[in-house]
């Protein structure tokens, strides 16, 4: 899952698929989940990270959107970049979305599902903190 620390959300369409959903893939044999999600955005996307920038946020699974009668079972990591995404490989589309836009788009379950309230939890989080002053007094708003 990548945000832009704007409390936009990274989704992407492969081409030929309807649904959106996060960049990233399968896992190699032998692979380490951290090793394959470097890989895969780097492959999607062209986004270069290391091991640091990466907060793994759990496994999460949900029927797959482009394979029937299949189960995604997704090791899921959180990354904030502002960078621009070039689709690279299979990926025909990428886009920076907000929460509600998001909602509105044809997701794969798993980020419809899960990603989607997770997003909302770690943005507001990391919402920041606007502090006014007027004549009465100072309030604070997110």
């Amino acid at each position: 899952m990548i945000d832009d620390r704007a409390g936009r959300l990274l989704l992407v369409r492969k081409a030929g698929a309807r649904r959106f959903m996060l960049a990233g893939g399968k896992i190699e044999p032998g692979e380490a989940p951290l090793d394959a999600l470097l890989r895969e955005l780097d492959e999607e996307i062209g986004l270069t990270l290391s091991d640091e920038d990466a907060r793994y946020l759990g496994r999460f699974s949900a029927p797959a959107a482009n394979e029937p009668d299949h189960i995604v079972d997704a090791e899921i990591f959180h990354v904030r970049a502002s960078h621009l995404p070039q689709p690279r490989a299979e990926i025909e589309a990428a886009v920076w979305v907000d929460h509600v836009e998001a909602a509105a788009m044809p997701l794969a379950p798993l980020v419809r599902d899960h990603i989607l309230p997770l997003a909302r939890t770690l943005c507001a989080a990391y919402e920041p903190l606007v502090v006014s002053l007027s004549k009465r007094g100072r309030s604070l708003s997110r």
